[in-house]
């Protein structure tokens, strides 16, 4: 059986206005696209320059040629995957998780594929030009080649990397073995690389075109041993985390305390995730993305998991002291983020957890709207610390509990909730498809993008 519970707003003033976002992170999706852009130009434009009238008309030439010119996009297009991965903070302020998320996704497919394409079509032209077979040419190139075994052991891990990443396998592996069998994609690239540099035409003989490739790939690598693993350690021992409390919260769900040093000083805010990895055996080597449900006070912070898989499960049975180590803060389904005096925050499951620290950074008297769905109430975690805030902040709540075709949230009934919704910003909370789909109500609805937040909860 189905249930809504609904609290009354009370009249009351609105809150200061919104945050004014800085006009260049407002900027920055579009100012990074267009370096981009300019660098793929740039790219194109010198495996042209390199290429003559004569080399095109030998035989394989124009294979050689769109092999050549292929792995040069492949290569380029790979760094700017690393790029996103490194979570530069001027990039990941600007795009958020779910923007890296999406970005990493429409791109990652066109790396390996043109890579592939880059390796098939120089064998056949190569094949050609010593008018032999395929299979007789790649032996050749592996044996005759310094660096070309590593390359071919390289396209392997890409393509492999590439499958676990298809929706359909993604979703039957284990995060744990995903994400094992992307750190191989980082040795890839550098297989990759390092054959290009002493086999590619358009490195050979060009020392300037090496030099400058090396900066950047040294720049791109650089990024990611400084932002994901230098300020991690160097936070994680500043703030010195460790286990203080593990808090069943439904049959499911529990929270895990964590005590620490100087956590005022933490740059969080309401609504972010950190990476956390907890350094006890069989832990240690893996870290997992949660929401802090509770924001730092007089030394404690409070993070809450529903266990979905191996690792959520086992860090409910953590012991007191067991020492934590993190990544983060991210995102930006922040209080900061919204463009409106009003919000509605839509949270489905364990997406509760982003609301609840939202809304205790919300200003006073925004009186906003929450909307909370779930299978039961005893399923709900934090649904009291919830209820209290928005009472606090004379707003509104609905609790719709029962299965997700007696509260199937579309235009209809969102109308019905949240009369002057499109005015508002609009939070959106909980497993992927879910917020995929509220979020695309709301935007047919006629809520602006830019007045549109979400946080997916996925692999």
């Amino acid at each position: 059986m189905s249930v809504a519970a609904t609290r009354r707003r009370v009249p009351s003033t609105l809150g200061p206005p919104p945050p004014t976002v800085p006009p260049l992170r407002r900027e920055a999706p579009t100012i990074a696209l267009g370096i981009a852009a300019l660098g793929l130009g740039i790219v194109v434009a010198l495996a042209f320059s390199d290429e003559t009238a004569g080399a095109w008309r030998l035989r394989g030439g124009p294979a050689i040629f769109i092999g050549s010119l292929t792995g040069l996009v492949g290569t380029y297009l790979a760094m700017l995957m690393v790029l996103l991965a490194s979570r530069l903070p001027f990039v990941e302020s600007a795009l958020g998780f779910d923007g890296l998320l999406r970005w990493h996704r429409r791109l990652g497919p066109w790396p390996i594929t043109l890579l592939t394409i880059h390796a098939v079509v120089l064998i056949i032209g190569y094949a050609q030009a010593a008018r032999t077979g395929a299979l007789h040419e790649i032996g050749a190139m592996i044996n005759g080649y310094a660096y070309m075994l590593a390359a071919f052991v390289g396209l392997g891990l890409m393509l492999m990397a590439g499958f676990a990443s298809v929706r359909a396998v993604r979703r039957r592996v284990k995060r744990e073995t995903w994400w094992v069998i992307h750190l191989y994609l980082y040795l890839a690239l550098a297989l990759a690389f390092a054959h290009a540099l002493v086999l590619g035409p358009d490195f050979v003989n060009h020392p300037v075109t090496k030099i400058v490739w090396c900066v950047v790939w040294a720049a791109t690598a650089g990024s990611v041993l400084v932002f994901r693993f230098g300020v991690p350690i160097a936070r994680s021992v500043r703030h010195n985390l460790v286990v203080w409390e593990v808090r069943r919260e439904t049959p499911d769900v529990a929270s895990i305390i964590l005590k620490g040093r100087d956590l005022d000083r933490l740059p969080l805010e309401g609504g972010q995730f950190a990476e956390w990895r907890f350094l006890t055996r069989g832990l240690w080597w893996q870290a997992h993305p949660y929401t802090v449900s509770g924001l730092p006070q007089r030394g404690y912070l409070r993070i809450t998991v529903r266990g979905l898989g191996d690792h959520s499960r086992t860090i409910a049975r953590l012991r007191r002291g067991t020492r934590v180590a993190f990544e983060g803060p991210y995102g930006v389904f922040t209080a900061a983020s919204r463009r409106r005096h009003r919000v509605t925050l839509i949270a489905a499951g364990v997406g509760v957890t982003s609301l609840r620290p939202l809304l205790e950074e919300l200003p006073a008297g925004t009186q906003p709207t929450v909307i909370l769905r779930a299978p039961s109430a005893e399923t709900m975690p934090l649904r009291a610390e919830i209820a209290g805030l928005v009472e606090a902040q004379q707003g509104v709540l609905h609790e719709l509990y029962g299965s997700r075709r007696a509260h199937v949230l579309d235009g209809r009934r969102l109308r019905q909730l949240v009369p002057d919704i499109v005015e508002q910003d609009v939070y959106v909370s909980g497993p992927e498809d879910f917020v995929a789909d509220v979020a695309a109500t709301v935007r047919r609805m006629g809520v602006p993008d830019e007045a549109v937040h979400h946080e997916a909860y996925a692999l």
